[in-house]
């Protein structure tokens, strides 16, 4: 997998300082995207144990929230696979961090219905995403007063909650 950039010290991409990762790979090619050379699975550095380091280490101060992971698409087969040991570490070594995940699937249609079941290992990944913003950013829903998000459309669940209910419950920060 490779990715285009991890931030340190992000404020745009959820609550609270935040260490963001955005990983490359995308095959929504959203119109207006702003990310549009992560739509290359190619593009930017090999994610190796030199870049997963360095985000633990970003991690590590009390004033940093958690770990965003965007892109490109997370939750493409070839990205997920490979952040999903990953994301167990930074659950294992912070516990009190949360993890939010940006992705242009929908949880209910494409996650819950179609990855989980074709691939098992999708619902341990997901056991570690407290946040989910879902949907594609659509050009002509574009707001830019929304928080955390691009289109009207897209939604900030929190994850672990809606499993538990069987329902989804959304983020109303």
């Amino acid at each position: 997998m490779y990715y285009s950039e991890i931030k340190n010290c992000d404020v745009a991409n959820g609550p609270g300082v935040r260490v963001t990762l955005f990983v490359s790979g995308c095959t929504h090619h959203c119109e207006g995207c702003f990310n549009e050379m992560t739509w290359d699975f190619h593009y930017g550095r090999l994610f190796d144990e030199a870049a997963e380091e360095q985000i633990l280490a970003y991690l590590a101060p009390a004033y940093i929230a958690g770990l965003t992971l965007l892109g490109g698409e997370p939750l493409e087969y070839a990205n997920w696979r490979e952040l999903l040991p990953f994301i167990r570490t930074v659950k294992e070594r912070y516990p009190g961090k949360n993890i939010w995940c940006y992705t242009g699937y929908r949880l209910e249609e494409d996650l819950l219905e179609k990855f989980c079941v074709q691939w098992p290992d999708m619902n341990e990944f997901l056991s570690y995403i407290d946040v989910l913003v879902d949907g594609e950013f659509i050009l002509e829903r574009k707001d830019i007063s929304l928080r955390f998000r691009g289109s009207d459309n897209q939604r900030i669940i929190l994850l672990q909650e809606s499993l538990r209910k069987g329902e989804t419950v959304l983020w109303t920060g």
